[in-house]
């Protein structure tokens, strides 16, 4: 009777503990897998593929509609000519509409009031802005030339939109530099040089600055949205190797910026009070992608050459998953959040 009473008693903590541990919301991870021309969608409560989903050929980066409805993938086509955005219905996880672009899409952002998809069309030296109520292209925003044949494109790549939807800042791969388009008009109102090979932006959540990868350059420049100049410059190293830093996340209370470095097969952390790297994170081979859970807890890293998705705990800076069964070279990605964002997108019970 006594050792029965003493196996309840201890029985009883545990059975608390348990029912007191957070679980994990609905969050979904969209990953364009671009030699696979699919986007693979990944359940972070299991860390894993619940769903593959066709799109056209070789889709590049993904963006999710604030209230989490739809995700626009941009099809690049690289030899065959796609040329195109698929519209992703995410309750069912099908395509609902595809729409023609300029050529050889590549990056893609949506207001964050939803009403609008801006498309960074890499071969036409251009951006389409989607209308979203009707998925056609409204605007066409033509970007300053560059020196060289009358065809010749800057190569705009990537797009970032401030938080109050003001301004586009497209990321000019050839040029080395960032237009800066302002959406009330849809023109390009300044230019910004920054590093070799610019790829990504990301702005903070204060819409205060803009931190671009210039693989290239192996660094990234940080451009403050209130002088469009460059403010910062900071080296992302890799001993005496490239570290070509590609892809680039920040996390929602704007601490920390998260770089996908593609030649390093690493993630080095940016401390944005300092503008200092405080740690090297090793993932899979040549991450091309990278986003953080809306409640800040985890970055997911899409490595384009292990077909992998890495799983970063942020407050520890390691890799606590891998993802497998992405198909062929994720790039890109985005995650898309059913519920409160307090709530955690995934949650391990810690060992007892």
């Amino acid at each position: 009777m006594i050792r029965c009473w003493l196996l309840r008693c201890l029985a009883l903590p545990l059975l608390a503990a348990l029912v007191s541990c957070p679980a994990a919301a609905q969050c979904h991870v969209y990953v364009p897998t671009h030699k696979s021309n699919s986007v693979a969608v990944i359940d972070t409560s299991v860390d894993r593929v619940v769903a593959v989903i066709p799109v056209q050929v070789q889709p590049l980066a993904v963006a999710i509609t604030p209230n989490g409805a739809f995700a626009y993938v941009t099809n690049s086509g690289w030899i065959f000519g796609s040329n195109s955005v698929s519209v992703i219905d995410t309750s069912s996880n099908t395509v609902a509409a595809t729409i023609p672009v300029g050529a050889f899409p590549v990056g893609v952002a949506v207001t964050p009031n939803g009403a609008f998809a801006y498309v960074a069309n890499f071969n036409s030296n251009s951006v389409s802005v989607i209308d979203t109520a009707t998925n056609t292209v409204t605007t066409t925003v033509p970007l300053p030339p560059v020196p060289g044949p009358p065809s010749a494109s800057g190569g705009p790549w990537s797009l970032a939109i401030t938080p109050n939807g003001a301004f586009v800042y497209v990321t000019n791969l050839n040029a080395n530099d960032v237009s800066v388009i302002d959406t009330a008009t849809n023109t390009v109102t300044v230019v910004v040089v920054v590093g070799n090979g610019p790829v990504a932006a990301a702005i903070t959540p204060n819409g205060a600055f803009v931190y671009v990868t210039n693989q290239s350059s192996d660094n990234v420049s940080v451009i403050s949205t209130a002088t469009n100049t460059v403010v910062a410059t900071i080296p992302i190293v890799n001993g005496s190797y490239n570290s070509s830093p590609y892809a680039i996340a920040i996390t929602p209370n704007g601490a920390f910026a998260y770089t996908a470095n593609a030649a390093a097969s690493t993630v080095s952390v940016i401390d944005t009070a300092t503008n200092t790297v405080t740690a090297s994170i090793p993932v899979g081979i040549t991450p091309h992608g990278v986003a953080i859970t809306p409640d800040g807890q985890n970055a997911y890293v899409g490595n384009e050459y292990s077909s992998t998705v890495s799983v970063i705990d942020i407050a520890r800076n390691t890799v606590v998953a891998t993802v497998d069964g992405v198909a062929v070279g994720p790039e890109g990605l985005a995650i898309k959040h059913q519920d409160a964002q307090f709530v955690p997108c995934r949650y391990i019970t810690p060992a007892l």
